[in-house]
C-alpha cells in the first residue's frame, strides 16, 4: 500500500479504519479494529503540498469488485443477460425490415414502378400494364419488366393445403436486362419456359413436402411440375414461394390475367440520375402511380415495418426495455457496492479526495463490470443468432455495425448507471458516517 495523507503524515487504511503514524516509522501499519468490508491493498496516489491527488480510479474500482467475488459474479451474470437481451432485441428489430426487403434486395433495378395504393411488398396494389408499356418509350429508360404477385393453395395429396406466394415474371426479359442479382437464379429461369412448370425457393417450409425436381403438385387445382429450386429466402412473403412464367401466371389466375401487374422493374440508361428520372417519369404517368428509387424504397419499407406493424413496435419496445433493464442491473450492483463501502468512501472524502475522483472510481467500476460481461454476451449472441436464423429464417446476422451499436448502447448503460449511483455517494458526509 502506498502512503496517503497530508504532507508529513501517512495514513494506513487497512481494516476500515486508519491510523496516523510518523512517516519515518517503516515498521508497517498496524491494523486497527476489523471490518469485513475493508478495501485492502488499494493503490492510492500521494498527496502533494498543493493538495492534488494522483488518480486512484481504476485500481480502487478493481479492488472493490474483487473484494467480494460472489456479489461481483452475480452482478456480472445480470449484466451478461441484459447485454444478450439487447443483442437479441436489436437483431429482431433490424431483421424485420430486412425480411420485408428480401425480395427487393435480390432484384436488379434502378427504379421501382408501383401503384399509388402501395403499402409494402406483399400488399403492393396493382397498376395497368399499359403504364409499364408507356415507359418503355421514355428516353431515360433502358428496359422495364413487370412482376405479378398472387397467393395460391399448394395441394400435394397429403391433406395439407398451405398458402404459396407466387411470383410471375417474363422469361424473356428485354435485352440487356436480368431480373435477379444472383446469376444462378436467372440461369434457372429457363425451365419456366416449359408449360405448367415452377421453381420453388429452397427455404420453403417442410410442410410442403420434398421439393425434388419432377415432382407434380397442384396450385389452385392446376397441375404443376417442380422444375427445380433456387435459394433466396421467403422473408415475409409466405411459408413457401414459387416462381412461374407470366404466361403460366395467366393460366393459373385467369380472372387476374396480365392486364394488371404489381411492380415494374426499371433499368435506366447509363449516366441517368435516378432521383431526377423518377420525378420526370412520375409526371408522365400522373397520380395513379409512384416511382421509387432504391434508397426511397428501402426507407419506405423500413419505416413501414418498424413503425406501422405490431412486430416492429414490439421489438422496438423490447429494445428500449432491454436497455433499461441493463441500466437498472448495473445501477443495483454499483449502489450495493457503494452502500457497503460507504465508510471507506467517506474516509477518502475526509482526507481530502474530491467528489470528482470518487465519481470517476464509480464510473470505472461500471465500465469494468460491463467489459467483463460484454465478451461472453457477444459470443452467446452469435450462437443465438444462428439458432434464430435456422428456426425463423429471418436474416439475423452479427455485423460489425451491430456489434458497435450494442457496445455503444452498453457504454451508455454503464454511464447512466454510474451517474445514478454517484448521487448517493455525493451526499455521503464523513461526519454522518462516523
Amino acid at each position: 500500500m502506498r502512503a496517503i495523507g497530508p504532507p508529513g503524515l501517512h495514513a494506513g487504511w487497512l481494516g476500515g479504519t486508519y491510523r496516523i503514524s510518523d512517516p519515518t516509522d517503516r515498521s508497517g501499519y498496524q491494523r486497527i479494529g476489523s471490518n469485513r468490508h475493508a478495501l485492502c491493498a488499494c493503490s492510492f496516489g500521494p498527496v502533494s503540498a498543493a493538495g492534488a491527488r494522483a488518480p486512484v480510479k481504476v485500481p480502487l474500482a478493481w479492488h472493490i469488485l474483487v473484494h467480494e467475488k460472489g456479489r461481483t459474479a452475480l452482478a456480472l451474470l445480470g449484466i451478461f443477460m441484459a447485454v444478450v437481451l439487447v443483442f437479441t432485441e436489436l437483431g429482431f428489430f433490424l431483421a424485420v425490415p430486412r425480411g420485408g426487403l428480401l425480395l427487393y434486395d435480390n432484384l436488379r433495378f434502378d427504379l421501382m414502378l408501383v401503384s399509388n395504393q402501395y403499402e409494402y411488398q406483399v400488399q403492393p396494389g396493382v397498376l395497368p400494364r399499359r403504364d409499364i408499356d408507356r415507359l418503355r418509350r421514355a428516353p431515360e429508360v433502358a428496359a422495364i419488366a413487370p412482376l405479378y404477385f398472387a397467393d395460391a393453395k399448394w395441394q400435394a395429396g397429403d391433406g395439407i393445403w398451405p398458402d404459396t406466394f407466387v411470383i410471375g415474371l417474363p422469361i424473356g426479359p428485354p435485352r440487356g436486362m436480368t431480373i435477379f442479382t444472383k446469376d444462378e437464379i436467372d440461369r434457372a429461369l429457363g425451365v419456366l419456359a416449359r408449360p405448367d412448370t415452377i421453381l420453388v425457393d429452397q427455404q420453403t417450409r417442410a410442410m410442403f413436402g420434398p421439393l425434388r425436381t419432377g415432382r407434380e403438385i397442384r396450385l389452385n387445382g392446376h397441375r404443376e411440375t417442380i422444375g427445380g429450386t433456387y435459394r433466396m429466402g421467403t422473408g415475409f412473403m409466405g411459408l413457401g414461394v414459387a416462381l412461374i412464367s407470366e404466361e403460366n401466371f395467366a393460366r393459373l389466375f385467369p380472372r387476374r390475367g396480365l392486364a394488371f401487374a404489381n411492380l415494374g422493374l426499371i433499368r435506366l440508361k447509363p449516366g441517368v440520375e435516378p432521383a431526377r428520372a423518377a420525378a420526370d417519369l412520375e409526371k408522365r404517368l400522373g397520380d395513379a402511380t409512384r416511382i421509387f428509387t432504391r434508397n426511397a424504397l428501402e426507407a419506405h419499407e423500413v419505416a413501414y415495418w418498424t413503425t406501422r406493424t405490431s412486430v416492429g413496435i414490439i421489438f422496438g419496445s423490447g429494445l428500449v426495455i432491454a436497455i433499461v433493464v441493463g441500466i437498472m442491473t448495473i445501477y443495483q450492483s454499483l449502489a450495493s457496492q457503494i452502500s457497503r463501502q460507504l465508510p471507506q468512501f467517506a474516509t477518502l472524502k475526509a482526507i481530502g479526495y474530491r467528489n470528482r475522483t470518487l465519481s470517476a472510481t464509480v464510473l470505472a467500476m461500471a465500465l469494468l463490470l460491463l467489459l467483463a460481461a460484454f465478451v461472453p454476451a457477444f459470443l452467446a449472441a452469435v450462437g443465438l443468432y444462428s439458432v434464430i436464423r435456422q428456426e425463423t429464417l429471418l436474416p439475423v446476422a452479427m455485423t460489425g455495425t451491430r456489434l458497435a451499436a450494442v457496445f455503444a448502447a452498453s457504454l451508455v448503460m454503464a454511464a447512466v448507471s454510474a451517474l445514478l449511483s454517484i448521487a448517493g455517494l455525493r451526499r455521503a458526509a464523513p461526519a454522518d458516517v462516523f
